[in-house]
Protein backbone atom coordinates (compact mmCIF):
# COMPACT_ATOMS: atom_id res chain seq x y z
CA UNK A 1 0.00 0.00 0.00
CA UNK A 2 1.20 3.52 -0.71
CA UNK A 3 2.46 5.45 2.25
CA UNK A 4 0.49 8.45 3.48
CA UNK A 5 3.39 10.67 2.48
CA UNK A 6 3.56 9.43 -1.15
CA UNK A 7 -0.26 9.40 -1.38
CA UNK A 8 -0.44 13.05 -0.35
CA UNK A 9 2.28 13.98 -2.84
CA UNK A 10 0.52 12.14 -5.68
CA UNK A 11 -2.82 13.76 -4.88
CA UNK A 12 -1.16 17.17 -4.83
CA UNK A 13 0.35 16.49 -8.26
CA UNK A 14 -3.08 15.62 -9.63
CA UNK A 15 -4.75 18.64 -8.01
CA UNK A 16 -2.18 21.04 -9.48
CA UNK A 17 -2.49 19.76 -13.07
CA UNK A 18 -4.21 22.14 -15.48
CA UNK A 19 -4.77 22.34 -19.24
CA UNK A 20 -6.12 24.99 -21.59
CA UNK A 21 -8.88 22.73 -22.93
CA UNK A 22 -11.05 19.83 -21.75
CA UNK A 23 -8.41 17.13 -22.22
CA UNK A 24 -7.70 15.74 -18.73
CA UNK A 25 -9.52 12.45 -18.10
CA UNK A 26 -10.73 11.29 -14.67
CA UNK A 27 -12.06 7.78 -14.02
CA UNK A 28 -13.24 6.62 -10.58
CA UNK A 29 -14.81 3.22 -9.91
CA UNK A 30 -16.40 2.36 -6.57
CA UNK A 31 -15.59 -1.09 -5.10
CA UNK A 32 -19.06 -2.49 -5.82
CA UNK A 33 -19.22 -1.15 -9.37
CA UNK A 34 -18.34 -3.11 -12.51
CA UNK A 35 -14.99 -2.21 -14.00
CA UNK A 36 -16.17 -3.70 -17.29
CA UNK A 37 -19.10 -1.27 -17.51
CA UNK A 38 -16.86 1.78 -17.08
CA UNK A 39 -14.31 0.32 -19.46
CA UNK A 40 -17.10 0.04 -22.05
CA UNK A 41 -17.89 3.75 -21.75
CA UNK A 42 -14.23 4.64 -22.22
CA UNK A 43 -14.00 2.33 -25.25
CA UNK A 44 -16.97 4.09 -26.85
CA UNK A 45 -15.43 7.53 -26.37
CA UNK A 46 -12.08 6.25 -27.58
CA UNK A 47 -13.70 4.87 -30.73
CA UNK A 48 -15.39 8.23 -31.38
CA UNK A 49 -12.08 10.01 -30.86
CA UNK A 50 -10.53 7.93 -33.64
CA UNK A 51 -12.75 9.78 -36.13
CA UNK A 52 -11.48 13.20 -35.01
CA UNK A 53 -9.40 15.18 -37.48
CA UNK A 54 -5.73 14.42 -36.74
CA UNK A 55 -4.85 18.01 -37.58
CA UNK A 56 -7.02 19.46 -34.87
CA UNK A 57 -4.40 20.29 -32.26
CA UNK A 58 -7.02 20.72 -29.53
CA UNK A 59 -8.24 17.14 -30.00
CA UNK A 60 -4.86 15.38 -30.13
CA UNK A 61 -4.18 15.63 -26.36
CA UNK A 62 -7.66 14.31 -25.58
CA UNK A 63 -7.16 11.34 -27.91
CA UNK A 64 -3.84 10.62 -26.23
CA UNK A 65 -5.47 10.80 -22.78
CA UNK A 66 -8.28 8.48 -23.92
CA UNK A 67 -5.78 5.96 -25.25
CA UNK A 68 -3.85 5.99 -21.99
CA UNK A 69 -7.03 5.65 -19.91
CA UNK A 70 -8.07 2.68 -22.03
CA UNK A 71 -4.66 1.08 -21.50
CA UNK A 72 -4.82 1.60 -17.71
CA UNK A 73 -8.26 0.00 -17.38
CA UNK A 74 -7.20 -3.01 -19.44
CA UNK A 75 -4.50 -3.73 -16.82
CA UNK A 76 -7.23 -4.82 -14.36
CA UNK A 77 -9.43 -7.90 -14.48
CA UNK A 78 -11.72 -6.62 -11.70
CA UNK A 79 -12.25 -3.59 -9.50
CA UNK A 80 -9.65 -3.38 -6.68
CA UNK A 81 -10.80 -3.88 -3.09
CA UNK A 82 -11.22 -0.15 -2.31
CA UNK A 83 -11.98 0.90 -5.86
CA UNK A 84 -9.90 2.50 -8.57
CA UNK A 85 -9.16 6.12 -9.47
CA UNK A 86 -7.14 6.92 -12.59
CA UNK A 87 -6.03 10.16 -14.22
CA UNK A 88 -4.55 10.71 -17.67
CA UNK A 89 -3.91 13.86 -19.66
CA UNK A 90 -1.38 16.02 -21.41
CA UNK A 91 -0.06 18.85 -19.23
CA UNK A 92 2.46 21.31 -20.69
CA UNK A 93 3.16 18.91 -23.52
CA UNK A 94 3.81 15.87 -21.31
CA UNK A 95 1.49 12.93 -20.71
CA UNK A 96 0.63 12.76 -17.00
CA UNK A 97 -0.87 9.60 -15.48
CA UNK A 98 -1.66 8.73 -11.88
CA UNK A 99 -3.37 5.54 -10.76
CA UNK A 100 -4.71 4.91 -7.24
CA UNK A 101 -5.59 1.24 -6.79
CA UNK A 102 -4.65 0.67 -3.14
CA UNK A 103 -6.43 3.53 -1.42
CA UNK A 104 -6.78 3.38 2.38
CA UNK A 105 -10.50 4.24 2.14
CA UNK A 106 -13.11 3.10 -0.41
CA UNK A 107 -14.06 5.21 -3.41
CA UNK A 108 -17.65 6.27 -2.72
CA UNK A 109 -18.92 7.09 -6.21
CA UNK A 110 -18.23 5.99 -9.78
CA UNK A 111 -17.51 8.83 -12.19
CA UNK A 112 -15.96 9.36 -15.62
CA UNK A 113 -15.33 12.51 -17.62
CA UNK A 114 -12.81 15.01 -18.88
CA UNK A 115 -12.19 18.71 -18.26
CA UNK A 116 -9.35 21.22 -18.11
CA UNK A 117 -8.43 19.88 -14.67
CA UNK A 118 -8.60 16.54 -12.91
CA UNK A 119 -11.47 15.80 -10.53
CA UNK A 120 -9.96 14.98 -7.11
CA UNK A 121 -13.31 14.54 -5.33
CA UNK A 122 -13.07 10.71 -5.56
CA UNK A 123 -9.95 10.87 -3.38
CA UNK A 124 -11.49 12.97 -0.60
CA UNK A 125 -12.23 9.96 1.60
CA UNK A 126 -8.55 9.03 1.59
CA UNK A 127 -7.40 12.52 2.56
CA UNK A 128 -10.00 13.42 5.17
CA UNK A 129 -8.62 11.20 7.93
CA UNK A 130 -5.80 12.64 10.02
CA UNK A 131 -3.35 10.68 12.09
CA UNK A 132 -3.25 11.47 15.79
CA UNK A 133 0.05 11.53 17.71
CA UNK A 134 0.83 11.21 21.39
CA UNK A 135 2.99 13.93 22.94
CA UNK A 136 5.05 14.06 26.12
CA UNK A 137 7.52 16.66 27.35
CA UNK A 138 9.56 15.62 30.39
CA UNK A 139 11.49 18.00 32.66
CA UNK A 140 12.91 17.76 36.16
CA UNK A 141 10.06 19.71 37.75
CA UNK A 142 7.10 18.27 35.81
CA UNK A 143 5.92 16.57 32.63
CA UNK A 144 3.03 17.33 30.29
CA UNK A 145 1.17 14.79 28.16
CA UNK A 146 -0.85 15.78 25.12
CA UNK A 147 -2.33 14.75 21.79
CA UNK A 148 -1.99 16.23 18.30
CA UNK A 149 -4.52 15.48 15.53
CA UNK A 150 -2.88 17.41 12.70
CA UNK A 151 -4.68 20.65 13.55
CA UNK A 152 -5.08 21.08 17.28
CA UNK A 153 -2.95 20.24 20.31
CA UNK A 154 -4.79 19.01 23.39
CA UNK A 155 -3.17 18.90 26.83
CA UNK A 156 -4.25 15.69 28.57
CA UNK A 157 -2.41 15.80 31.89
CA UNK A 158 0.38 17.52 33.79
CA UNK A 159 2.40 15.36 36.19
CA UNK A 160 4.16 17.26 38.96
CA UNK A 161 7.53 16.11 40.26
CA UNK A 162 8.81 16.13 43.84
CA UNK A 163 12.42 15.63 42.78
CA UNK A 164 14.42 17.96 45.06
CA UNK A 165 16.41 20.72 43.45
CA UNK A 166 20.15 20.59 43.56
CA UNK A 167 20.15 23.58 45.89
CA UNK A 168 18.42 21.44 48.53
CA UNK A 169 21.62 19.58 49.37
CA UNK A 170 23.37 20.77 52.52
CA UNK A 171 27.07 20.62 53.20
CA UNK A 172 28.39 17.09 53.68
CA UNK A 173 25.08 15.49 52.69
CA UNK A 174 25.54 15.47 48.90
CA UNK A 175 25.70 11.66 48.60
CA UNK A 176 22.50 11.14 50.58
CA UNK A 177 20.83 13.93 48.64
CA UNK A 178 21.86 12.41 45.32
CA UNK A 179 20.47 9.01 46.29
CA UNK A 180 17.13 10.51 47.35
CA UNK A 181 17.02 12.61 44.21
CA UNK A 182 17.59 9.63 41.91
CA UNK A 183 14.98 7.59 43.74
CA UNK A 184 12.33 10.30 43.43
CA UNK A 185 13.25 10.94 39.80
CA UNK A 186 12.68 7.25 39.01
CA UNK A 187 9.29 7.38 40.76
CA UNK A 188 8.40 10.53 38.82
CA UNK A 189 9.40 8.93 35.51
CA UNK A 190 7.30 5.88 36.39
CA UNK A 191 4.32 8.18 36.94
CA UNK A 192 4.86 9.72 33.50
CA UNK A 193 4.98 6.26 31.94
CA UNK A 194 1.74 5.31 33.69
CA UNK A 195 0.07 8.47 32.39
CA UNK A 196 1.15 7.64 28.84
CA UNK A 197 -0.17 4.12 29.24
CA UNK A 198 -3.57 5.41 30.35
CA UNK A 199 -3.70 7.90 27.49
CA UNK A 200 -2.38 5.91 24.55
CA UNK A 201 -2.68 2.18 25.18
CA UNK A 202 -6.00 0.50 24.51
CA UNK A 203 -7.20 -2.15 26.98
CA UNK A 204 -5.83 -5.64 26.38
CA UNK A 205 -9.32 -6.73 25.30
CA UNK A 206 -8.67 -4.84 22.08
CA UNK A 207 -11.50 -2.39 22.67
CA UNK A 208 -10.93 1.22 21.80
CA UNK A 209 -10.09 3.70 24.52
CA UNK A 210 -13.31 5.74 24.91
CA UNK A 211 -11.29 8.84 25.74
CA UNK A 212 -9.27 8.58 22.54
CA UNK A 213 -10.99 10.11 19.53
CA UNK A 214 -8.69 9.18 16.66
CA UNK A 215 -8.82 7.77 13.18
CA UNK A 216 -5.17 6.77 13.44
CA UNK A 217 -4.23 3.18 12.70
CA UNK A 218 -3.40 1.11 15.75
CA UNK A 219 0.25 0.31 16.42
CA UNK A 220 -0.44 -3.05 18.05
CA UNK A 221 -2.73 -1.92 20.84
CA UNK A 222 -1.36 1.63 20.68
CA UNK A 223 -4.18 4.09 19.96
CA UNK A 224 -2.05 6.73 18.21
CA UNK A 225 0.03 6.74 15.03
CA UNK A 226 3.18 7.41 17.05
CA UNK A 227 4.65 9.04 20.14
CA UNK A 228 6.81 12.18 20.20
CA UNK A 229 9.07 12.74 23.22
CA UNK A 230 10.50 16.14 24.15
CA UNK A 231 12.64 17.72 26.82
CA UNK A 232 16.31 18.36 27.45
CA UNK A 233 18.67 15.83 25.93
CA UNK A 234 19.83 14.55 29.32
CA UNK A 235 16.35 14.20 30.83
CA UNK A 236 14.87 12.50 27.78
CA UNK A 237 17.76 10.05 27.66
CA UNK A 238 17.29 9.16 31.32
CA UNK A 239 13.55 8.72 30.82
CA UNK A 240 13.91 6.50 27.74
CA UNK A 241 16.85 4.41 28.93
CA UNK A 242 15.42 3.82 32.39
CA UNK A 243 12.63 1.57 31.17
CA UNK A 244 9.91 3.96 32.32
CA UNK A 245 8.21 4.10 28.92
CA UNK A 246 5.85 1.15 28.25
CA UNK A 247 7.46 -1.17 25.72
CA UNK A 248 4.67 -0.87 23.17
CA UNK A 249 4.90 2.92 23.27
CA UNK A 250 8.69 2.77 23.09
CA UNK A 251 8.29 0.81 19.85
CA UNK A 252 5.90 3.49 18.54
CA UNK A 253 8.19 6.42 19.39
CA UNK A 254 8.89 8.48 16.25
CA UNK A 255 11.69 10.58 17.71
CA UNK A 256 13.01 12.65 20.59
CA UNK A 257 13.34 16.43 20.37
CA UNK A 258 14.94 19.23 22.33
CA UNK A 259 12.10 21.20 23.95
CA UNK A 260 12.55 24.06 26.40
CA UNK A 261 9.21 24.23 28.23
CA UNK A 262 7.24 21.44 29.97
CA UNK A 263 3.90 23.15 29.36
CA UNK A 264 1.35 23.66 26.60
CA UNK A 265 3.94 25.91 24.97
CA UNK A 266 6.33 22.97 25.12
CA UNK A 267 3.80 20.71 23.40
CA UNK A 268 3.65 23.22 20.53
CA UNK A 269 7.46 23.33 20.42
CA UNK A 270 7.52 19.54 20.27
CA UNK A 271 5.09 19.39 17.33
CA UNK A 272 6.97 22.13 15.47
CA UNK A 273 10.28 20.32 15.96
CA UNK A 274 8.80 17.01 14.81
CA UNK A 275 7.26 18.59 11.72
CA UNK A 276 10.56 20.29 10.84
CA UNK A 277 12.32 16.93 11.13
CA UNK A 278 9.70 15.11 9.04
CA UNK A 279 8.92 12.76 11.95
CA UNK A 280 5.15 13.05 11.54
CA UNK A 281 5.51 11.19 8.26
CA UNK A 282 7.49 8.50 10.02
CA UNK A 283 4.96 5.89 11.20
CA UNK A 284 4.79 4.05 7.87
CA UNK A 285 8.51 4.60 7.40
CA UNK A 286 9.26 2.99 10.76
CA UNK A 287 7.22 -0.13 9.92
CA UNK A 288 8.87 -0.43 6.50
CA UNK A 289 12.32 0.09 7.99
CA UNK A 290 11.62 -2.62 10.57
CA UNK A 291 10.58 -5.04 7.81
CA UNK A 292 13.71 -4.21 5.82
CA UNK A 293 16.20 -4.77 8.64
CA UNK A 294 14.34 -7.88 9.85
CA UNK A 295 14.59 -9.39 6.36
CA UNK A 296 18.32 -8.65 6.31
CA UNK A 297 18.78 -10.16 9.78
CA UNK A 298 16.95 -13.30 8.64
CA UNK A 299 19.21 -13.46 5.57
CA UNK A 300 16.04 -13.23 3.52
CA UNK A 301 16.63 -12.53 -0.17
CA UNK A 302 13.44 -10.45 -0.29
CA UNK A 303 15.46 -7.38 0.80
CA UNK A 304 18.55 -5.73 -0.68
CA UNK A 305 20.52 -2.65 0.31
CA UNK A 306 22.95 -0.34 -1.44
CA UNK A 307 22.67 1.57 -4.69
CA UNK A 308 24.16 -1.13 -6.94
CA UNK A 309 21.92 -3.99 -5.73
CA UNK A 310 18.82 -1.78 -5.68
CA UNK A 311 19.55 -0.55 -9.20
CA UNK A 312 19.72 -4.16 -10.37
CA UNK A 313 16.42 -4.98 -8.66
CA UNK A 314 14.81 -1.94 -10.28
CA UNK A 315 16.07 -3.08 -13.69
CA UNK A 316 14.24 -6.39 -13.19
CA UNK A 317 11.08 -4.66 -11.92
CA UNK A 318 11.45 -6.60 -8.67
CA UNK A 319 11.11 -3.76 -6.16
CA UNK A 320 7.89 -3.72 -4.18
CA UNK A 321 8.90 -0.96 -1.73
CA UNK A 322 11.86 1.38 -2.11
CA UNK A 323 13.39 2.93 1.01
CA UNK A 324 15.24 6.23 0.64
CA UNK A 325 16.90 8.24 3.40
CA UNK A 326 15.70 11.83 3.36
CA UNK A 327 19.35 12.92 3.57
CA UNK A 328 19.73 11.92 -0.10
CA UNK A 329 19.76 14.72 -2.69
CA UNK A 330 16.23 15.64 -3.73
CA UNK A 331 17.04 14.91 -7.37
CA UNK A 332 18.11 11.34 -6.51
CA UNK A 333 14.93 10.78 -4.50
CA UNK A 334 12.77 12.05 -7.35
CA UNK A 335 14.55 9.89 -9.95
CA UNK A 336 14.45 6.69 -7.90
CA UNK A 337 10.82 7.26 -6.87
CA UNK A 338 9.82 7.64 -10.53
CA UNK A 339 11.61 4.41 -11.45
CA UNK A 340 9.93 2.27 -8.80
CA UNK A 341 6.46 3.76 -9.33
CA UNK A 342 6.78 3.18 -13.07
CA UNK A 343 7.04 -0.54 -12.24
CA UNK A 344 4.05 -0.43 -9.88
CA UNK A 345 6.07 -0.25 -6.65
CA UNK A 346 5.95 2.27 -3.82
CA UNK A 347 8.52 4.56 -2.25
CA UNK A 348 9.04 5.37 1.44
CA UNK A 349 11.24 8.30 2.43
CA UNK A 350 12.82 7.64 5.84
CA UNK A 351 13.10 10.71 8.13
CA UNK A 352 16.43 11.29 9.87
CA UNK A 353 14.60 11.31 13.21
CA UNK A 354 13.98 7.54 13.08
CA UNK A 355 16.48 5.64 15.16
CA UNK A 356 17.76 3.37 12.37
CA UNK A 357 17.77 5.87 9.53
CA UNK A 358 21.45 6.55 10.23
CA UNK A 359 22.19 2.86 9.76
CA UNK A 360 20.37 2.91 6.41
CA UNK A 361 22.51 5.86 5.35
CA UNK A 362 25.86 4.56 6.60
CA UNK A 363 25.51 0.88 5.67
CA UNK A 364 23.58 1.20 2.41
CA UNK A 365 24.18 4.77 1.19
CA UNK A 366 20.60 5.62 2.14
CA UNK A 367 19.00 3.18 -0.32
CA UNK A 368 17.21 -0.12 0.38
CA UNK A 369 14.42 -2.20 -1.11
CA UNK A 370 11.87 -4.85 -0.26
CA UNK A 371 11.39 -7.16 -3.24
CA UNK A 372 8.33 -8.82 -4.74
CA UNK A 373 10.56 -11.63 -6.04
CA UNK A 374 14.20 -12.65 -5.72
CA UNK A 375 16.75 -11.37 -8.19
CA UNK A 376 19.25 -14.04 -9.26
Amino acid sequence: MSTQQSLSEDIETVANAEANDDQLVTVAIAPDESLEAVRGRVEEDHAEAEYLNEREEVQKPLKQAMEETRRILHDYEETPENGLVAYAGVVDGDLVTKVFDDLPDPVTETTYGYANEFDTAPLEASTSGTDTYGLVVVARENAVVGRYDGETIERIETIESDVPSKQAAEGGKEDRFEGRSQERKAEFFDSVGESLERAFLNPTTGESDPDTDTDAPAHGDVSVAGLLVGGSEVTVEQFENGGHLPERLADATLGTFNVEYSSETGLRQLVDAAEDAGALDGSDARETLDRFFQALADDDESAVGGREDVDEALEYGAVETLLLADSLPAEDVQTLRARVEEEGGTCVVVPESLDRSERLQEAFDGVGALLRFDVE
